[in-house]
């Protein structure tokens, strides 16, 4: 007999939504607005001149774009956005609401998981750092972690490249300080992936451009936006302003604000090379804490910009496993637990910073390894139900009885390794605990840090390739000692 099902319909992961079409279009409609009633001031002379041609009316460095060119330019971006490994390998499809899991860049401070103290980070704490991400499996790209004091602080970024290729083949998102920065960092991708058209056809690299915001769009990013589309390659355009002091306090216009300069980024990397692939923010302006004046990683209004981006069908950068704890105790925990939890439920593509303490300001490995079981968790969380024959195992519940065991059934023996289990989240009985030492979370990822250090070694690359991008640095320190 046949088996007819009407309207059936499976759930492949959670099912979430933050905000509704209609909440969207409203923000969007608001975005729009800004755009052509009070324009954007640009401070890069290219870049209004390319809006110019393309359509926009200019007073001086102000910009006011039409709907029409906001329209036009969501007819040629991409929708899917990938990143590769250093293999050419697509690990990173940046599509619907799939989420990939990296720390962050250049904090002030680290605390030290050898003695606990926060010092200045230096270039092997980078190094360490990298490494680190390499081996953890739940860490899908690199970003620099630490700003290293030992090196001359205004081409740190430089070297800080030059580590990062040397010590993973994970995909990689830069912050540089200028576009010197930025050209240095894609001339090294370059030499890994075999030249221009291979780095183009296979991005192992982005860049997180900082905006200051939306209305308001600083020289610096405007180049190395310019630049990166100019190249086919993916940028991750930022506007970035504190709820409460640069933007509204509200969220739904501090997010309008910003998303003005989102669409003003889309519009010009499309005029610059049609095709350019663009990565959106998946982060609202987080409002400042009056009572501290502290601008707060770890706060709970998330997921409007994931809605905007999947209403407007664009890869997000998202902000998870971070927290304003100063040290990695039980509110670092949760935080880092949080807000990976939101990030992933509202659909964040890329969510960076796992790792950081203090606002931003510091940098914990030992954080990140505890951030790496929880997005082990999330993802056996996250993950659809088997309702199938034989997940519902009728016939070995038939023949187990009702007072069977289930442990020696050759269905246990098929389907148990596919459960979720922790590297170092605690789960022995109460006395092989204490045979163990008594360790506390901490203590276990202290030396799971430490055992990874001693142990992993990332792939090396060929010699000639690690001599072009030591000469790309050595250059670089002689321009800038000119």
């Amino acid at each position: 007999m046949s088996k007819i099902n009407v309207n059936t319909s499976e759930y492949s992961s959670v099912q979430f939504e933050r905000m509704s079409t209609a909440q969207c279009e409203k923000i969007h409609w608001a975005s729009l607005e800004m755009l052509e009633r009070y324009g954007v001031k640009l401070h890069d002379q290219q870049a209004i001149d390319l809006l110019k041609k393309g359509g926009a009316d200019v007073d001086g460095n102000l910009v006011y774009v039409s709907s029409g060119m906001v329209e036009k330019a969501f007819t040629t971006v991409p929708k899917r956005v990938v990143l590769y490994n250093r293999h050419g390998e697509p690990v990173m499809p940046l599509e619907g609401r799939r989420s990939f899991y990296g720390p962050g860049s250049d904090t002030l401070n680290i605390i030290d998981h050898r003695t606990g103290e926060r010092r200045k980070p230096v270039l092997n704490d980078v190094r360490e750092g990298i490494i680190l991400c390499d081996a953890l499996t739940n860490i899908d790209f690199v970003m620099s972690l630490v700003l290293p004091t030992d090196v001359d602080q205004t081409i740190a970024d430089t070297f800080q490249m030059e580590v990062i290729l040397n010590n993973t083949i994970k995909p990689i998102i830069a912050v540089t300080y200028d576009l010197p920065g930025l050209i240095d960092s894609v001339e090294m991708a370059e030499a890994v992936m075999g030249g221009v058209e291979a780095l183009r056809r296979h991005p192992i690299l982005t860049c997180y451009i900082n905006v200051v915001s939306g209305l308001n769009h600083n020289a610096e990013a405007l180049q190395k936006l310019l630049y990166l589309s100019g190249k086919g390659l993916p940028s991750i355009y930022i506007p970035s302003t504190t709820a409460g002091t640069s933007s509204p306090i509200t969220p739904a216009g501090a997010v309008a604000l910003d998303n003005a300069g989102v669409l003003l980024g889309l519009v010009l990397s499309q005029l610059n090379r049609e095709g350019a692939p663009y990565i959106m923010p998946g982060m609202p302006p987080a409002p400042m804490d009056m009572r501290t004046m502290v601008s707060p990683y770890a706060y709970p209004i998330r997921g409007i910009f994931q809605a905007m981006a999947q209403m407007y069908k664009l890869p997000a950068f998202g902000l998870g496993g971070s927290s304003d704890a100063k040290i990695v105790d039980q509110q670092a925990a949760a935080e880092a637990a949080l807000t990976l939890l939101a990030e992933s439920m509202v659909g964040g593509n890329i969510i960076h910073d796992v790792g950081y303490l203090e606002s931003g300001l510091g940098y914990s490995f030992e954080l990140l390894a505890i951030c790496d079981d929880i997005i082990g968790w999330i993802g056996a969380f996250m993950k659809g139900i088997d309702v199938s024959d034989d997940a519902l195992a009728l016939d070995v519940i038939k023949k187990a009885g009702h007072e069977g065991s289930y442990l020696a059934t050759e269905h246990t023996r098929r389907h148990f390794k596919s459960e979720w289990y922790p590297a170092l989240f605690e789960r022995d009985n109460y006395s092989t605990w204490e045979k163990k030492g008594s360790k506390t979370m901490s203590q276990r990822a202290r030396e799971r840090v430490e055992k990874i250090l001693a142990q992993h070694q990332p792939e090396s690359l060929p010699k000639d390739v690690q001599a072009q991008i030591r000469n790309i640095v050595e250059q670089r320190v002689k321009t800038s000692k000119v």
